[in-house]
């Protein structure tokens, strides 16, 4: 499990994490959600000891990273795939981290055949490819057997046999009680594989709910209509609580009605109507109407970033 309280990390005059509070739990696969900047690369550095809170306090297990006499065992963290000596093989760089630990060699090639590194294992890592690079990351996460996985963007790189194979294995492993807690700006792929999500915008918790809650807190009733009489029904629709956008020139999208009262008035003013399809709200919908306050940067339509924040990651 992982407890943070009051986490905070001030960089100079930029405030990165502001106070957040949160409980990883085990036996779920919990995801990391937010924008550019929003704090979760610098929350995950804090729990793992790399950066130490300017206040606040974060524990894995009970006790602060650095307090676990084996912390492989405790804690498995992929944060940067690339934090590997280039030189080394695959195979040498696991053996080496499993010397530390007192882990034995028999671990270091059961994670390597369970990451899919067997045919390059010898190979210098160095030459990886992204997708590889991030395979002996999660073997190296994997190695101690700890109850506690991190994972930053675990799929980033990977084909989508890679994809999949992550998938199941974080879900296998929460199966297992083990804590798991993920970062990923793949909101379909997060909306198949976690749980539970906390989501940060600005240094601050703004979700802290079941994936299945999350969305739902999001629909609204919205609903697609196609009609010959398009900007007819769109007038006749339009009123307090009613949002009506037409995509195509017979397509409407309506927010704020039901399909039988949209039906209803559609029959009343014999507008014929081919199409009534009700549109469910995904964890993409969700996640963007959380996050639209708060993110790093606003696009106009020239594609030009324009800063809205200046916040640390």
């Amino acid at each position: 499990m992982i407890e943070a309280k009051g986490l905070t990390k001030v960089y100079g005059q930029k405030t990165a994490v502001g106070g957040v509070s949160f409980t990883v739990q085990a036996g779920r696969v919990t995801g990391f959600l937010g924008p550019n900047g929003a704090g979760k690369s610098t929350t995950m550095r804090m729990i793992m000891g790399l950066d130490s809170p300017t206040s606040g306090d974060v524990t894995v297990n009970g006790l602060h990273y650095a307090q676990h006499k084996a912390p492989l065992h405790q804690v498995g963290a992929l944060l940067d795939a690339k934090a590997v000596h280039t030189s080394r093989s695959a195979y040498n760089h696991l053996l080496a981290m499993a010397a530390t630990h007192s882990i034995p060699t028999a671990r270091v090639h059961e994670v390597i055949e369970m990451t899919g590194l067997g045919a390059v294992a010898k190979k210098k890592a160095g030459g990886f490819s992204l997708g590889m690079g991030q395979r002996l990351g999660i073997a190296a996460a994997l190695l101690g057997d700890p109850q506690t996985l991190i994972l930053d963007e675990p799929v980033n790189g990977l084909d989508p046999e890679g994809v999949l194979w992550v998938r199941n294995l974080v879900k296998y492993l929460a199966s297992q009680g083990k804590t798991v807690f993920l970062s990923s700006h793949l909101m379909s792929e997060m909306a198949q594989t976690a749980d539970h999500l906390i989501v940060i915008g600005r240094g601050r918790i703004i979700a802290d709910a079941p994936v299945q809650d999350i969305i739902a807190g999001a629909q609204q009733a919205k609903t697609l209509v196609r009609t010959s009489a398009a900007s007819q029904l769109s007038a006749l629709l339009v009123g307090d609580g009613v949002r009506v956008d037409q995509s195509q020139t017979e397509t409407l999208e309506v927010v704020g009605l039901q399909p039988r009262e949209i039906a209803q008035v559609a029959l009343d003013n014999n507008v014929l109507v081919y199409e009534l399809t009700p549109q469910v709200s995904s964890l993409e919908d969700a996640y963007f109407n959380l996050t639209k306050d708060e993110v790093e940067y606003h696009s106009h339509m020239s594609g030009e970033p324009v800063p809205a924040a200046q916040e640390g990651n």
